[in-house]
């Protein structure tokens, strides 16, 4: 036995490492406790998840739509006329709800009468706003809409309220809209498409507090109020979704002015812009790889802010319009990284991680919990540009972490939503806590109950212990999307590195679903009902 001051060292050395296992025993014991969650029965006033949550948007930004969606005629791929069809191809298999176009900021700079006729005719300008790239204009408004027809998608247009007229915005309603014999509905049918296209979801503006005008609420609502007393119905052709520039970000002053100043009957919808910054710096966003895990922690933190920004705007909205009304659209969202290293500046273009699917599923999770007022939402963008669900490299195509969320989460589209009740545990690191579980559910038409899960946390795997009162169900299938490190992406060497898998860790115990949910790890649920055969 040692003695004199080193043995007592020694002993006090002991003691502390005894002390520190006994908290680490206790604290991993503490974090395996299962989390009870509950699925509940739908409220009696049942809510429907609408698949315009399930919204993409390609605006002439970059290579979205030209190298994009709009192929060179020389590269050797699938083709439309130029519509590229293995993209096509690809969004078709997730259902995307809607497409956004042609902006963003481009909208309130874009002339639409310039993307009409022949291709030859059609003027050169330049797109001012994304470095100043020359635009051909040989994607317009019908290459647009066929590109709808394609990807069975609803089309969302965004008129020109910074730079253009009223009667501007008017006419190109007639263009696509009207069937009476006018020079505008004559020269539809000159250029390719005999009926109205009947387009019914139209954006007043874009950002009007920014690249849209720099406007003032009060100043805008005036200019909204203008523009969509002239945006007319036409027989034939539905009803307009006359849909409202709405605010940035956490700004409620916006929401309450529009809310105030526009009748209800004047708007269908409202909008909301907000992104994810990892560093929450507009000027150094952070990388989008190579990221280490402090990064990681502040990009989710920022992400989980929708949840309050939504309510908030929501709540302003409930006070004006009780009945619900009038929609909210988070038709801009996702992650914003820095460019990737020797890109033009202007195009946006940046790697997709595990991170970045993990935001989008926590981002939809969010949105289908308020899917009372949340009716639509537009990731940023489709292909190639910000959180993009593709990337081409000439004749090289690959899916993105994000394109797989949206392949799990398809199912939610037009679902019965069913309230989801737990307490998250914490994710912890540097001192900040926030919550590691993230869930919604719903019902569809068949019965078969899904429940969409993320962990956030890329340490500690989660045990859920899931009770579901009123629901009967005799088996439990699922997919996951995870990967080793949440750094990592595919690329187009790798181009299946991040990818969907089944997922085993789901079993029926008694009436209960016990479920171990992997770390950093986006999983969907499939409970097959009583009477449905299959899964």
């Amino acid at each position: 036995m040692e003695r004199g001051p080193g043995g007592e060292a020694s002993r006090l050395r002991g003691l502390v490492a005894a002390l520190a296992l006994l908290t680490l025993t206790a604290t991993a014991a503490l974090a395996q406790q299962p989390v009870q969650l509950t699925v509940q029965p739908a409220p009696a006033a049942k809510t429907t998840i609408s698949k315009h949550i399930y919204g993409h948007f390609a605006e002439h930004l970059g290579r979205c739509v030209y190298d994009g969606f709009w192929a060179d005629p020389g590269l050797n791929v699938p083709k439309q006329g130029r519509i590229r069809l293995d993209i096509v191809e690809a969004l078709r298999k997730i259902k995307v709800a809607n497409l956004r176009w042609p902006g963003g900021c481009f909208a309130d700079a874009y002339h639409w009468r310039d993307g009409v006729g022949p291709t030859a005719q059609r003027p050169r300008t330049i797109n001012t706003w994304w470095g100043d790239a020359v635009e051909d204009n040989s994607f317009g408004t019908h290459e647009f809409l066929e590109l709808c027809q394609l990807l069975g998608a609803e089309p969302y247009l965004a008129a020109n309220v910074g730079s253009g007229t009223v009667q501007e915005m008017a006419n190109w309603m007639e263009y696509l809209n009207s069937n009476a014999d006018t020079p505008l509905t004559q020269q539809r049918r000159q250029n390719g498409h005999a009926e109205p296209y009947g387009v019914t979801m139209w954006g007043i503006g874009n950002e009007s507090w920014g690249c849209g005008g720099n406007m003032t609420p009060a100043y805008y609502t005036d200019v909204y109020k203008r523009y969509a007393t002239f945006a007319h119905n036409y027989p034939g052709s539905p009803p307009l979704k006359r849909i409202v520039s709405g605010a940035n970000g956490d700004d409620p002053a916006w929401t309450e002015t529009c809310m105030k100043n526009i009748p209800l009957g004047m708007m269908w919808g409202l909008t909301l812009h907000q992104y994810t910054l990892p560093t929450g710096d507009w000027g150094k966003k952070g990388p989008a790889t190579g990221f280490g895990e402090a990064e990681y922690f502040s990009t989710v933190r920022n992400c989980l802010r929708m949840d309050a920004i939504v309510a908030k705007h929501a709540a302003i909205m409930d006070k004006y319009d009780p009945k619900k009304q009038v929609a909210l659209l988070v038709d801009e969202w996702g992650v914003w990284t820095d460019v990737e290293p020797g890109t033009n500046p202007g195009f946006l273009y940046q790697q997709n991680s595990l991170r970045d699917a993990l935001v989008a599923g926590t981002t939809l999770n969010i949105f289908n919990n308020h899917c009372d007022r949340v009716r639509g939402a537009n990731l940023a963008q489709a292909v190639n540009v910000l959180q993009a669900l593709i990337l081409t490299d000439k004749e090289k195509m690959l899916l993105t972490p994000t394109y797989h969320v949206f392949d799990l989460y398809q199912v939610h589209q037009d679902a019965e939503w069913l309230p989801v009740q737990f307490q998250s545990p914490e994710y912890e690191l540097g001192g900040e806590k926030i919550p590691a579980l993230n869930a919604s559910a719903s019902r569809d038409k068949s019965g078969a109950v899904h429940i969409s899960l993320v962990n956030l946390n890329p340490n500690q795997a989660l045990t859920l212990q899931t009770t579901l009162p009123g629901i009967s169900w005799k088996a439990v299938s699922g997919r996951i999307l995870t990967s080793a490190k949440v750094s990592d992406y595919n690329s187009f060497d790798k181009p299946n590195a991040v990818q969907l898998a089944d997922f085993k860790g789901a079993k029926k115990h008694g009436d209960q679903l016990v479920v171990t949910l992997p770390a950093k790890s986006v999983v969907v649920l499939e409970l097959t009902p009583t009477g449905k055969t299959g899964s």
